[in-house]
């Protein structure tokens, strides 16, 4: 608890200045859960009684966001180190009509508002003033025991928020700790309601739990409460196969430190057909960019395992492409998961360590200007000429840019005869 950051320092503030104007305030939710965990919060929010008005009146408006003012939260705009800290109003809250926010809500008391969140080890207060635990919940008890448990009905819990259910798996996994076996059945009964969650925020749980280091466990408590074939329903368990499935989890666990784009592109390397990974990207609304770097991933995933025995031209070809590294991490992982001999990765690792850039990816010797200047037309057969010519410089072949004329000159002949 007497970790110090800027941005703790900065919270401290705030409950400190709310409460000199006569408010109630404390930390609230995650912060607490990974304060009293011992690990470094991701950010801090603060509960409180005052209303988003006297939020904003304390702080001033300069100096705050009502990004969320009518659901009773201001964001609080800290120095630059310190980044922003949230502020909301103690509230509880009406009926869920459309899955994620609620109709209404009512301004109350720190249990009250206590009730309405999620899970147990989510729903604590922290007073940093006095260094003590607001526990309404029960989140003490269960962070000790290592369990994830919604806060009263999870059914209810559920209805009021369908992107919980993946949270719940989420939380599990990565805390390392159990789902509460009544929890898991909730979202067990309840988990085809996930399909009205909006795709983003799918994609948001999905690169959280695939870029932490518990991910198998997570694919696997997914599918285990039925969450998964809605996510993914192209990794269906009625026709994958069990030995190719095993592999792609020991795969997923071999990873180190990866992206989002390498730890999908890993989940979903099985999946050969050529426009799955695109229409899988696509239904989860990713980027532009992660949507490339995954499919390329997916559709180039076995052109570094022979590289030992590939030509310069080739070889190069790949290495000299921006997504390489993660390509080289895929490959390593499916070696050690089929406990394959790992010369190619190797090979790979150690031609990049003694190969300048330049030399794996050198300057053109010749363009299609340069052709044009030679009065060759435009056409189809500039592309082949170029890429033979290209292949020859990585080859090493030629090394000249008049090497490399008498070579297009060569071929055009050739083509014209």
């Amino acid at each position: 608890m007497t970790v110090n950051s800027p941005q703790r320092e900065f919270a401290v503030e705030v409950v400190r200045q709310l409460r000199s104007a006569g408010h109630t305030a404390l930390f609230a939710g995650g912060c607490v859960r990974d304060l009293l965990l011992g690990r470094p919060a991701k950010d801090y929010d603060v509960a409180t009684t005052a209303t988003p008005e006297q939020v904003r009146s304390l702080f001033g408006h300069k100096r705050t966001l009502p990004v969320g003012a009518s659901f009773g939260v201001i964001i609080v705009l800290g120095p630059r180190e310190a980044g922003h800290v949230e502020v909301a109003t103690f509230r509880t809250e009406g009926p869920y009509q459309d899955g994620r926010r609620p109709s209404s809500v009512a301004f109350c008391n720190p249990e009250e508002d206590a009730r309405r969140r999620d899970f147990t080890i989510n729903g604590m207060f922290y007073d940093p003033m006095e260094a003590r635990v607001l526990d309404f919940v029960g989140g003490e008890a269960d962070l000790s025991s290592r369990v994830v448990r919604a806060i009263g009905d999870p059914h209810e819990r559920v209805r009021e928020d369908k992107l919980r259910m993946l949270r719940a798996v989420r939380f599990a996994a990565t805390l390392d700790f159990a789902l509460d076996q009544i929890t898991a059945e909730a979202v067990r009964e309840m988990a085809g309601q996930l399909i009205i969650v909006s795709a983003e925020r799918i994609a948001q749980e999905l690169k959280k739990m695939l870029v932490d280091r518990h991910r198998r466990r997570a694919i696997e408590l997914s599918e285990e409460v039925g969450l998964l074939p809605i996510i993914l329903p192209e990794l269906n368990r009625e026709t994958r196969e069990p030995a190719a499935h095993e592999i792609t989890l020991r795969m997923l666990e071999l990873l180190e430190h990866p992206s989002f784009e390498l730890a999908l592109a890993v989940l979903i390397h099985s999946l050969t057909a050529p426009t799955v990974a695109m229409q899988i990207c696509r239904r989860l609304k990713l980027s532009n960019d992660e949507l490339e770097r995954i499919n390329w991933l997916v559709a180039h995933q076995d052109d570094l395992f022979d590289a030992p025995a590939q030509s310069l031209a080739r070889l190069k070809r790949t290495l000299a492409h921006p997504f390489r590294d993660d390509l080289i991490s895929l490959m390593r992982v499916k070696l050690l998961a089929t406990e394959s001999n790992l010369q190619p990765a190797l090979f790979c690792d150690e031609y990049l360590t003694r190969t300048p850039h330049d030399v794996i990816d050198p300057v053109p010797l010749i363009t299609g200007d340069t052709l044009k200047s030679l009065g060759m037309n435009p056409g189809p057969t500039f592309r082949t000429l170029l890429e033979t010519v290209r292949d020859a410089q990585l080859n090493g072949e030629i090394t000249t840019a008049d090497q490399a004329i008498e070579m297009a000159r060569m071929i055009a002949d050739s083509m014209v005869g």
